[in-house]
């Protein structure tokens, strides 16, 4: 399979699951709007798929969370055989993504720093 095709496949692949949350997850008690999907990394041969999730907050309840989501990934397999059309539907296996929040935390070390503010615009 040609890269750029499996590349658009974790794409499709990445909306969907994100989309596909929403209708497994409906009436449970997680809150959503903290869960990002960030990346799918599908196999080559379409058999498996690596799902990297990110919890925004609710550092306490990322294992919770995670455990739910690994429950649920028959019914989420289900829905993206219904959405996508794929020679096999990939097994889901969730990990987490811990990306957002180092990125977060750099932004705030940043923000925090104290840059004097170039008078004048004249250099050294």
């Amino acid at each position: 399979m040609a890269i750029d095709r499996l590349e658009r496949v974790n794409a499709l692949m990445r909306r969907a699951i994100g989309e596909a949350l929403y209708k497994v997850f409906a009436g449970d008690p997680i809150d959503l709007a903290s869960v990002t999907v960030t990346q799918v990394v599908t196999a080559r041969n379409l058999r498996n798929a690596t799902v990297s999730v990110s919890i925004f907050g609710h550092e306490d309840e990322r294992g919770v969370i995670l455990r739910k989501l690994a429950k649920k990934a028959d019914a989420l397999q289900s829905i993206i055989n219904r959405e996508l059309t794929l020679k096999y539907t990939p097994r889901l296996r969730f990990m987490l993504d811990g990306s957002i929040e180092k990125g977060d935390h750099v932004l705030d070390v940043l923000s925090k720093l104290d840059i004097p503010e170039d008078e004048g615009g004249e250099e050294d």
